[in-house]
């Protein structure tokens, strides 16, 4: 773990925002899929969603998402990372021959989610399960990227989904056994959440879908850039921080919040199977700092997965043997 650290802390990250000017959104659609090849690796399905839509909650509120894959498939949750959208899904070219329905849902405040000021982890458990039963769907299994991890861990720990994907997972970063694993600006961020949550909120309303693009890039290792700089899968980044920030920066602000403060349940009593998925050569200093190898501990059903020729982009360059493994391990397939 102090080797982790070391090489976060080489990093130069100034968690400030830079501007709060407007992206201007990109004009016209994406191509209909991308595959660029780096050393080790293909990225492969960043492809437009083949149907959108909001449904309706009890209480009035709507939640917008995106889907890919056949409407009779296998339903899975994907939880996307931080400052996206739901546009931003991945395998869209296996999703198909695996029969798996990808569904890509937007958090509170973000994209075409209603907002939810003050909003838990666990009140997004329960907006799922809320979702999942306005649309009638069950044995529905999760995927969380990055920032996203935790709220599908939430949805676990409530009983809401039948398995979960951590992929490139944000940890419980509040957890004392990171103290002296995280980048210096983590953990005075984490501080902060900690010690005044209202004025980290704050702070954190003042970055922009432009700002977030800046601090992505800056923490990438090379096998990472490489991807997110292809020029589909930028365009399409792009665009899914766009739309997250499309309502204002108050449901990116407290995502974060939320995924710098100590988990509101017990990994422990997650009974579902978990996949922890990390690459060797990711650098992102938000994401685990041991690559989940202390989550893994804490799980009662975890199998980790730590890919040596990977970086944090995984969830798009790994993507049919993530979800083979999650439907292994949730259906028996």
């Amino acid at each position: 773990m102090r080797n982790r650290a070391a090489r976060t802390r080489a990093l130069r990250i100034v968690l400030t925002p830079v501007g709060l000017r407007a992206f201007p959104t990109r004009a016209g659609r994406l191509a209909s899929s991308v595959q660029v090849n780096y050393p080790g690796a293909m990225i492969s399905g960043v492809v437009e969603p083949v149907r959108l839509g909001e449904t309706a909650l009890p209480d009035g509120r709507r939640l917008g998402w995106a889907e890919w894959g056949p409407e009779d498939g296998i339903p899975v949750l994907l939880c996307p990372g931080g400052a996206t959208s739901r546009s931003m899904g991945f395998g869209g070219d296996v999703v198909d021959g695996l029969g798996v329905r990808l569904i890509s849902v937007d958090r509170p405040g973000l994209g075409a989610s209603d907002e939810a000021p003050g909003r838990t982890l666990g009140d997004w458990a329960q907006d799922i399960r809320r979702f999942l039963e306005a649309r009638r769907l069950s044995g529905v299994a999760a995927v969380g990227f990055s920032a996203g991890a935790p709220f599908a861990l939430a949805c676990a720990a409530a009983g809401v989904v039948a398995g979960v994907a951590v992929v490139a997972g944000t940890d419980e970063l509040a957890n004392p056994v990171f103290a002296d694993a995280l980048a210096p600006d983590v953990r005075r961020l984490v501080e902060l959440v900690a010690t005044d949550a209202g004025r980290a909120e704050a702070f954190f309303g003042g970055f922009s879908a432009e700002a977030m693009w800046g601090f992505v890039i800056s923490t990438l290792a090379d096998v990472d850039r490489a991807v997110y700089t292809a020029p589909v899968f930028e365009r399409a980044y792009r665009r899914a921080m766009d739309e997250a920030f499309s309502q204002g920066p108050a449901g990116y602000a407290r995502d974060t919040v939320l995924t710098m403060s100590p988990w509101p349940f017990d990994p422990g009593s997650i009974r579902a199977p978990v996949d922890l998925w990390y690459g060797a050569r990711d650098t992102s200093t938000v994401h685990s700092p041991d690559f989940g190898a202390s989550l893994a501990g804490r799980l009662r059903a975890a199998a980790r997965r730590v890919l040596p020729e990977a970086g944090g982009s995984l969830l798009w360059t790994h993507a049919e043997e993530i979800l083979r493994s999650l439907l292994e391990r949730t259906r028996g397939r």
